[in-house]
């Protein structure tokens, strides 16, 4: 009797286990749990489509001008106007969507691979390695990340070219910190300890354990970045420092138009709404894959 009573027990312990829980809807429960975080996701969507399909979308050519219809206001022929030397505001700004996503995106990439790399390296090997590429990033860490943008376009000059490689140095000492950081921690692991007592390589214990590892930070910073990313490109050809003219980028729009703030305001209002909105959509995506991704900040279903 006694036996059968432990018996039952168990099985009753064993019946009372929680299921297993599915990774891919507890991500989409987390990830979606903020409504703005699914407006973020629609934004950030309807700015992609935008961009691939500018050709399409554009109803004029943004870089034909036409000097009889100079600054006329919105109207049924021309949406949002046009600006001082007759080009179609919102054709121009169609196409500044593209200019956006191609800065934010090629120099998401130069700075992620540059300062994922250097990050692995310093927090890995550590010791004198790790001195020297931190003591590389503490130098450009006190200038504001627009700060030194804004000098290294200056010395290299204008252009989208010249631009992005100013911005993708620019946010690299970030990735380093975050990376390092991640590395740092990882490598003390018991599952690093046994790799390498197994005689696996500098290269594969990186590739194929630290790096795996250290992604989920790494995609929120990227996330995040990419806003920003934005935000300093308007603001350097706000300065007109980036993206030359003629072509079609949200910054220089609103530094064209600031001046008819009076007469028309639509021509600063609509590329500054335009940066608003991105920004405001990459932030909090980022935030909630930063919630979804966070094993601190995760639920159960």
């Amino acid at each position: 009797m006694a036996e059968d009573q432990a018996m039952s027990t168990r099985t009753a312990q064993f019946t009372e286990l929680p299921s297993r829980i599915n990774e891919r809807k507890r991500f989409q429960r987390v990830f979606f749990a903020r409504r703005m975080v699914a407006f973020g996701l629609v934004v950030i969507v309807l700015l992609v489509f935008t961009a691939i399909f500018a050709e399409w979308l554009a109803p004029y050519d943004p870089y034909e001008q036409d000097l009889n219809a100079v600054l006329q206001p919105p109207s049924g022929e021309h949406f949002l106007g046009t600006d001082p030397i007759g080009r179609d505001t919102l054709s121009r700004l169609i196409f500044g969507s593209r200019t956006a996503l191609m800065v934010g995106f090629i120099s998401l990439a130069i700075a992620s691979a540059i300062g994922i790399t250097l990050g692995l390296l310093a927090g890995y090997f550590g010791g004198i390695v790790n001195m020297i590429i931190m003591r590389f990033t503490d130098f450009l860490m006190p200038f504001p990340m627009i700060v030194l943008a804004l000098l290294l376009a200056a010395v290299l000059g204008g252009g989208i070219q010249n631009v992005i490689l100013a911005l993708g140095i620019a946010t690299v000492p970030g990735y380093i910190r975050v990376v390092c950081g991640m590395a740092l921690s990882i490598r003390e692991s018991d599952f690093i300890l046994a790799e390498k007592s197994l005689g696996s390589s500098h290269f594969r214990i990186i590739a194929r354990h630290i790096l795996p590892n250290a992604f989920a930070p790494i995609i929120i910073v990227m996330t995040l970045q990419l806003g920003f990313l934005i935000l300093s490109e308007a603001s350097l050809s706000f300065l007109g420092i980036g993206i030359e003219p003629p072509g079609a980028a949200w910054g220089a729009m609103v530094n064209e138009g600031y001046r008819y703030l009076l007469k028309d305001p639509v021509l600063a209002f609509a590329p500054g709404a335009a940066i608003m909105l991105v920004v405001f959509a990459f932030n909090m995506v980022g935030d909630g894959l930063r919630d979804a991704l966070d094993p601190r900040l995760r639920g159960t279903l």
